[in-house]
């Protein structure tokens, strides 16, 4: 999951808006600074990642508190260690391939700045089986992906799925001009075609227990909207896929009911989520994550646009058709362009066409730079 915190968050503010009386909470210190952990154990050639953060109160506007200066490192019930290195992204901790013993048990063992010691639970180290196919069908409403996969050993039963969305799109206008500080100039780079990126915010599982066979097919991934502009032009999927134990199952299962199938009374109610790490001088103090040992196994799909030809796009934006900057010198040019909130497009017969930023340049939402695995 990219972002723990992001749900945990969310969790706490569907809890006390699901309450059919008005409720208005005392925000107290005692629910903040928690300590947050997310990511695996890769046992295989892949690199281990894990983030640190800290909770924070509603009424901090601070959105990120990573938990910085940790020392990380891997543990093995046979006393091996595999220690991580802090990157240069603040809270976040790496190590290369660390190719694990899966006859061995794993836990984390993270030491803070300021001598705090947190512990994992030891746990199995859960092979991936490969993922078959990753397939969509389209709907009159939008594009629905799916996922297919199989253990011939019966042993994988819980699966968890994570997703990077990927696509090409536009800018509603092409500009050919550019303000360089100076004066209006020709455009070098281009900023009419981007590629926009996001990751899964929703948790995404599967079972296969009440199944004679460890097979799962078209489990349902992630759906998007006709008027998506995801489905513009070229869209691509990357799906990662882990296995989980029971116990990981059951931690993810009660945080997505959590977190996202509160509405009402008749719904699920927030209930504790325990996961496997632990203060290991104050086993009351809640700590947010869980950590699991695995393989992860993943696939990318592209789909053109000519899959969905009927599908039509919704820019994000409400688009004027651009208007004409009268320029006669340079210091008009500055008072339009100067603060970049708006852009030469192409010459008009007294001066400019122009246009709003979010209308003509596509580097507003993504990046112009063509990804290494585009094809």
């Amino acid at each position: 999951m990219k972002n723990l915190f992001k749900i945990c968050f969310l969790f706490a503010i569907v809890a006390i808006s699901s309450c059919k009386e008005a409720y208005n909470p005392v925000v107290t210190a005692n629910n903040s600074n928690l300590l947050v952990v997310e990511g695996i154990i890769n046992s295989g050639v892949d690199s281990t990642i894990i983030k640190l953060s800290r909770t924070v109160i509603i009424a901090n506007k601070t959105v990120l508190n990573p938990e910085t200066g940790a020392t990380l490192v891997v543990e093995s019930d046979a006393n091996e260690t595999f220690p991580l290195k802090e990157d240069l992204k603040k809270g976040t901790y790496f190590a290369l391939a660390l190719n694990l013993n899966s006859a061995k048990k794993y836990r984390l063992k993270i030491s803070t700045s300021k001598g705090v010691i947190y512990l994992s639970d030891y746990v199995e180290v859960k092979t991936s089986p490969v993922i078959d196919e990753v397939n969509y069908e389209v709907k009159s409403d939008g594009l629905q992906v799916n996922l297919n996969t199989h253990d011939a050993t019966n042993k994988s039963i819980y699966y968890r799925w994570e997703y990077k969305e990927t696509w090409i799109f536009h800018a509603k206008f092409i500009s050919t001009l550019e303000w360089d500080g100076n004066s209006i100039v020709p455009r070098k780079i281009g900023i009419h075609e981007c590629w926009g990126n996001e990751n899964s915010s929703k948790i995404v599982l599967g079972t296969t227990s009440k199944l004679t066979q460890d097979v799962i097919f078209k489990s349902p991934i992630t759906f998007i909207p006709s008027t998506s502009e995801k489905l513009s032009d070229t869209y691509s999927i990357l799906v990662k896929q882990y296995t989980l134990t029971k116990e990981a199952y059951e931690f993810w299962q009660n945080l997505k009911k959590s977190t996202e199938s509160l509405g009402s009374i008749f719904d699920a109610q927030p209930s504790q989520l325990t996961g496997n790490i632990h203060n290991a001088d104050n086993q009351q103090e809640p700590v947010i994550g869980y950590i699991s040992v695995g393989t992860v196994e993943q696939k990318r799909i592209f789909v053109s646009k000519d899959k969905f030809p009927n599908f039509r796009m919704v820019y994000p934006y409400e688009c004027m058709e651009p208007s004409i900057a009268t320029i006669k010198s340079p210091g008009d040019a500055k008072q339009y362009f100067g603060d970049f909130t708006s852009i030469p497009i192409e010459n008009a017969p007294t001066g400019v066409y122009a246009s709003s930023r979010q209308c003509a340049d596509c580097t507003v939402r993504g990046t112009n730079k063509r990804p290494a695995f585009w094809q």
